[in-house]
């Protein structure tokens, strides 16, 4: 089986094997060490954190079948105890059901999209990041490679690229960002032409739609500003490990070509092996001024869950 898709254009010619060989589960992410934390560090200037994130509420935004609950056990005198007869401890446990990786700020897994390919005779097949099959990696209980856990601890530089800061007000929903819009936000905010992204590092794409996760969060995910092909395509050539932004699918949605659905997902997280980064909270970032920074995030590392919750964080 070769690694070409010549009818898709996200994905091309020769995707697989990864750069890395046949059995890499890490993509990008092989960009990452020692030299990339230290760079990083060098732009700490002020010493302080700035999220990246939401918060995880039962009124955040919803994907059409997903739930948010939190449940406290017990009742208003706690979980469990007393116990110790002079100490009195009482504790309290709670229970949250949500989906893990799919939900609020979130990163994706390299397994969490596919590409289904048509073999002939009515046969299909789908082909995950470095061709691996998804009906040899996928189980009730998780997929057996490509999960989230296969994913690092991410330190390393991050740039943001302040698109709703260039247009000068939240993009509209279903608006295409392309190259041009992305050159464009390096002149304004006095980064180089060549060399503003390297190997290794992330990009961040601000495009307004977080300033409706709170206020529009019943349509929040009926479409977005996000990315079109040519804009992923100019993305991936600086190989970033991570590309993330403040919508729900880094996409443009509804896509540009309706036949044509994810092809951002598919060229960034098939073809490229880089993680995505959704439904990121930009806007206090974007208020500093600030460009280049400390980009850390530790995904949970649930073994074959498709993507990991958490509250990424910039250090400037």
């Amino acid at each position: 089986m070769t690694g070409s898709d010549d009818d898709n254009p996200a994905l091309g010619r020769d995707w697989f094997p990864s750069p890395w060989g046949a059995d890499d589960q890490r993509g990008n992410a092989n960009l990452l060490g020692p030299h990339k934390v230290l760079e990083a560090l060098a732009l700490v200037r002020f010493g302080e954190t700035i999220p990246l994130g939401f918060p995880y509420t039962p009124r955040m935004p919803f994907s059409p079948g997903r739930s948010f609950t939190l449940t406290l056990q017990g009742g208003p005198e706690g979980t469990g105890g007393p116990v110790g007869a002079k100490s009195r401890t009482v504790w309290n446990d709670d229970f949250v059901a949500t989906e893990i990786g799919q939900m609020g700020t979130h990163m994706d897994a390299l397994g969490h999209l596919g590409h289904q390919r048509l073999m002939g005779c009515g046969h299909c097949r789908t082909l995950l990041y470095n061709g691996n099959r998804l009906d040899e990696i996928w189980t009730p209980s998780g997929l057996s490679r490509l999960g989230i856990e296969q994913a690092p601890i991410f330190v390393t530089r991050g740039v943001l690229l302040d698109v709703e800061g260039l247009k000068g007000a939240p993009l509209a929903r279903g608006v295409e960002i392309t190259p041009d819009d992305l050159r464009a936000c390096l002149d304004r905010q006095g980064l180089p032409a060549d060399g503003w992204l390297r190997p290794g590092d992330v990009v961040l794409i601000r495009t307004g739609h977080g300033s409706r996760f709170e206020t529009e969060a019943e349509t929040w995910y009926d479409s977005a500003p996000g990315l079109g092909l040519p804009a992923a395509e100019y993305l991936s050539a600086f190989r970033p490990c991570v590309v993330g932004a403040d919508n729900f699918a880094v996409d443009v949605m509804p896509p540009v070509d309706p036949d044509f659905v994810l092809p951002c997902h598919q060229h960034l997280i098939i073809r490229h092996g880089i993680h995505l980064h959704e439904g990121m909270n930009l806007a206090a970032l974007a208020a500093r001024g600030i460009s280049e920074f400390v980009y850390v995030f530790a995904p949970l590392p649930i073994v074959g869950a498709t993507g990991s919750p958490g509250m990424p964080f910039a250090i400037v």
